[in-house]
């Protein structure tokens, strides 16, 4: 519908003209033409300029460059008679040949010379023949017709030059309007009024139009797919046909692609409202989701549309009213798809494991598909929801299954060594390589978890990690047992005999092979601590006494030689716990050392570098030197006290060191 209320846009005014079928036009042409407004005053109106001198004419006559004759150059020839002029085409012909502004250039001029006077200031008529309006008004009505015509042809096999005519003769009409506004707004009933808005509602029709007859893809889709998919091909096509050829037929801050995106936009919405009331079906929800939240964002940002289409200010496609629920829907299926596959590779796993089978091999090492399988399912559906949802945030839900998940993985793996079958060690040597590579996805896509959810899986596979280094090791230290009773006796400070230990160490290597390299390292880094801490357990048990200071220097030096042999041994085996060294060595320092003030600074240099070494074991440490009396021993131990704590710069050592 057009309408005769005034409507103005930015950057560019249309005036709000009636159009032929406007009943004020209807109960206007009962009322005598304008034509007798000519016998009084003269109507202050403003046409578009259609009279101006003629060119002079010219002959030419030119130099050539190239052979120096003479040829015609574009100088006046003052003898010769003036060309008479080209016969000037007529409305019918500008018509013909969709000329539209210059036929409406005509018609301005025949109702300039009606209603207002000719050229040379001629005054009007004062009667004016009504064959005279009624022609004018028939032929303006074919122009008009011929403007709204080429209009709705705007997206199939448009005329470029046409377009761009018809469009200037929009212009004209703005500025023929503006005169009769300003004489009154008595503009005769015949004079379409009202092309800005004749204009949009053209076109959104036309784009109304297209949409409801889309393009039918020929893939195997549901109706609804193949109906959103349509839609989407048509937008796409029309989108860039206008960016294309439409837009340089208008004036740039007219911005008809941001005015063709909103019409779309519009139309596309209320059909998807529509489908998304209806009910649907998982796969239907997923599609339409997906194509809301990025396919239809990504066709706005492609570069041949971005510069002229922001997307920013076009509403929502969906209200929350509707997309919520389809939101849930999504979500839901998706989570239950996460539960249920994960769960039928833990049934996988378990079910090897009761069958007595053992997990397969790679390169020497027990490795397991649990992990990899279950971290490709949630990386890709994660990743897949944020698009589907378009929000990172909402898909991040999906991984709170995750930590049950992990739960029952944990589950399993202690069944695993409660039962301690005869497969049992290399389900849970592949299980070390699963709970790495967890860490590591947990570690590098953070993103794809919310923080108490991250945090949770880390610390159950913590509890994994630790348990199987349990099962694994535990073996070892009860078949070391002889060696470590060895340590710190008369014997042992006579000679080490750290000797017999590594070599019990060395006849259990074998049996912790199996799991992959950086999990063997670990393993063996582990290792190396605990059979530090059973070493420093030992030596502050208290059993050896130190009576002089050959006794103390000979004990200094064996613990020093320890520490460096154990170093040596575990690193050779693939440990990097060096720091290890390091504690050992300081205690002995300690134990060599003669006076007091150098004890405690000994003391303190240990305490800051190990901030859990207590005053316990400063006072078992001090108690194996039966040369310092305990006001001495008081006195050092107070030295802790003055020392800063800083836990974060230091691994725990000491406080796996129990003492009495």
């Amino acid at each position: 519908m057009r309408s005769d209320s005034p409507q103005k846009h930015d950057g560019f005014k249309w005036s709000t003209l009636a159009p032929l079928s406007n009943p004020l036009r209807k109960a206007a042409a009962e009322k005598k033409p304008p034509g007798k407004a000519a016998g009084g005053p003269k109507l202050n109106l403003k046409f578009p300029k259609v009279w101006g001198p003629k060119a002079p004419q010219v002959r030419r006559n030119s130099t050539s460059t190239t052979d120096k004759r003479t040829e015609p150059q574009d100088i006046p020839d003052l003898t010769a008679p003036p060309a008479p002029p080209p016969p000037a085409l007529t409305f019918e012909q500008h018509l013909s040949a969709l000329h539209l502004s210059e036929a409406g250039r005509l018609l301005l001029a025949r109702e300039e010379r009606l209603f207002v006077g000719g050229p040379d200031d001629k005054a009007p008529p004062l009667e004016v023949p009504s064959g005279d309006v009624d022609a004018l008004a028939a032929d303006r009505q074919t122009l008009e017709e011929a403007v709204l015509q080429t209009l709705r042809g705007s997206l199939d096999q448009m005329d470029a030059d046409a377009l761009k005519s018809a469009v200037t003769f929009m212009q004209q009409e703005d500025e023929c309007d503006d005169g009769w506004e300003q004489y009154g707004g008595m503009a005769p009933p015949w004079r379409l009024r009202g092309w800005r808005q004749l204009h949009d509602e053209t076109l959104r029709s036309l784009v109304e139009e297209r949409m409801d007859a889309p393009p039918t893809p020929s893939t195997e889709q549901s109706s609804i797919q193949a109906d959103v998919h349509g839609m989407g091909r048509r937008l796409r096509r029309d989108l860039l046909l206008v960016a294309e050829r439409v837009k340089p037929c208008y004036p740039s801050h007219l911005a008809i692609c941001q005015l063709y995106a909103t019409w779309y936009h519009h139309c596309i919405s209320i059909r998807l409202r529509r489908l998304a009331d209806f009910g649907l079906d998982d796969r239907d929800c997923t599609f339409l989701l997906r194509w809301v939240n990025d396919y239809y964002p990504q066709l706005l940002q492609e570069p041949q549309l971005a510069a002229d289409i922001d997307a920013k200010v076009l509403q929502e496609l969906l209200p929350e009213n509707l997309l919520s629920p389809l939101e849930e829907q999504y979500l839901s299926h998706q989570q239950r798809e996460l539960t249920t596959y994960v769960g039928r590779i833990l049934d996988q796993a378990q079910e090897a494991w009761t069958k007595g089978e053992e997990p397969p091999k790679e390169d020497g090492c027990f490795v397991s598909p649990t992990a990899y399988d279950v971290i490709q399912m949630v990386n890709g559906i994660v990743n897949a929801a944020a698009k589907v949802v378009g929000d990172p945030h909402k898909a991040q839900n999906l991984t709170r299954q995750l930590q049950d998940l992990l739960h029952r993985f944990r589950t399993f793996q202690a069944q695993v060594i409660k039962r301690n079958k005869a497969n049992s060690a290399a389900f849970v040597k592949a299980n070390l390589g699963c709970v790495a590579q967890f860490r590591h996805f947990l570690s590098t896509q953070s993103r794809l978890f919310p923080e108490d959810v991250r945090e949770g899986c880390l610390s159950v596979l913590s509890d994994m990690k630790q348990s199987a280094h349990d099962y694994l090791l535990n073996p070892v230290h009860r078949n070391l047992k002889l060696c470590y009773r060895k340590l710190f006796s008369q014997e042992w400070l006579k000679k080490s005999t750290l000797v017999l230990l590594l070599s019990g160490l060395e006849d259990e290597m074998p049996q912790l092979q199996g799991s992959s390299e950086s999990c063997h390292r670990e393993l063996i880094g582990q290792l190396h601590q605990e059979v530090s801490v059973e070493y420093a357990r030992r030596l502050l048990k208290g059993e050896l006494r130190l009576k002089d200071k050959q006794q103390q220097q000979q004990a200094a030096d064996n613990v020093d030689d320890d520490a460096c042999a154990l170093h040596d041994f575990f690193a050779r085996h693939g440990s990097e716990e060096a720091w290890l060294q390091k504690a050992l060595s300081m205690m002995a320092e300690i134990l060599k050392l003669q006076d007091l003030p150098a004890i405690q600074c000994q003391v303190a240099s240990l305490g800051s570098d190990f901030p859990d070494f207590s005053e316990k074991h400063v006072m078992s440490l001090l108690k194996l030197k039966c040369s310092l009396t305990k006001e001495d021993r008081m006195n050092i131990q107070a030295v802790l006290a003055e020392i800063p704590k800083d836990c974060g710069r230091s691994r725990p050592f000491f406080s796996f060191v129990l003492v009495k």
